[in-house]
């Protein structure tokens, strides 16, 4: 059996009464491993969905058995698919924990970060190859950030609430100790998207994947709509979202009220998930959600345009197709 085919026959609710929780799975309930006295919980009414507002976790029944059970993902995809098999003897529940809600949570020390020099503003432009406006109204904005982290002088997209932060070196190489070029800050609400409390002002977002698309979408903004190259007067702010596999914070769902809204995921099969995730958590609040598809623009030295970073360097033919990127 296939996994699809198994979370056709499995929802929340059965896996919900196989461990044997309390209560009843529906949209506001108490979080079923954890103690509580307020509902911080809530499963969608196909039975399809869950989100725990307390922790930003959630996801769908193999997610759910995971968190349940403790397992690894691919010991939680296997376990899955047998349960749904009848073929598995009953699975033993990870330890009931206790969790604070968003607004109490500890902040992460996001002292010692500060506004570029002229010089590390143009050692990234020049490295992510986005125009000095854009990374100076990102600075105005008070997401873009300098500073040093683990010893490497680095760039830092970060919300002016303190609550979520992320740096990548000024060198453009991956952390050492990670293997990756993105390191979140140590207690960072990682699911905040970055930007979301600053556009209350604007008619329209453009929610990018990752922070050099975050960063790019600064300078389209200007370039397609303000009247003058020294003027922020745009109808689009940028919100990024720092990484494929996160879903929106509840709390910031909210603030996308009304708003027109356009997706930017990476070209790949995680960018493209996440632009079908994000977009249905969107859709009960913002007033239009679209997305921008990546298939078939071609980057000035040949190589197909994979996001909305590479879209700062297209080839002509790729540039006068897209014309428009960001929505007004």
């Amino acid at each position: 059996m296939k996994l699809e085919e198994a979370k056709r026959r499995i929802r929340v609710p059965e896996l919900w009464r196989h461990f044997g929780y309390q209560g009843d799975p529906k949209p506001s309930c108490k979080c079923p491993w954890r103690d509580e006295k307020k509902p911080s919980f809530s499963v969608d009414p196909g039975g399809e969905l869950w989100h725990d507002f307390a922790t930003a976790e959630g996801g769908d029944a193999v997610d759910f058995l995971q968190r349940a059970s403790g397992l690894s993902a691919g010991d939680a995809c296997r376990k899955f698919i047998e349960l749904a098999g009848g073929r598995i003897e009953p699975i033993p529940r990870a330890p009931r924990a206790s969790c604070q809600a968003p607004e109490q949570r500890a902040r992460p020390n996001l002292a010692g970060f500060r506004e570029g020099t002229p010089e590390e503003l143009q050692t990234l432009a020049g490295l992510r190859g986005i125009g000095l406006e854009g990374l100076r109204w990102a600075s105005a904005r008070g997401v873009l950030r300098f500073g040093t982290v683990k010893e490497q002088p680095s760039w830092i997209v970060m919300d002016v609430e303190g609550v979520n932060a992320q740096a990548r070196r000024l060198d453009g190489m991956p952390w050492e100790d990670l293997g990756a070029k993105a390191r979140t800050a140590r207690g960072a609400w990682a699911s905040w998207p970055i930007g979301i409390r600053e556009a209350r002002d604007f008619p329209a977002i453009a929610l990018c994947e990752g922070g050099p698309d975050f960063l790019a979408a600064h300078y389209l903004s200007l370039w397609e709509q303000a009247s003058h190259f020294t003027k922020t007067d745009v109808a689009c702010a940028p919100v990024g979202m720092l990484g494929a596999s996160l879903r929106i914070h509840a709390d910031a769902l909210p603030l996308f009220a009304g708003k027109r809204v356009r997706l930017f995921g990476h070209g790949d099969p995680a960018g493209r998930e996440a632009v079908t995730r994000w977009a249905r958590e969107l859709e009960p609040h913002a007033s239009e959600v679209d997305a921008f598809d990546f298939g078939g623009l071609v980057r000035a030295d040949g190589a197909p345009a994979k996001d909305l970073n590479d879209c700062l360097n297209l080839n002509p033919d790729s540039f006068s197709e897209t014309k428009k990127l960001l929505p007004i």
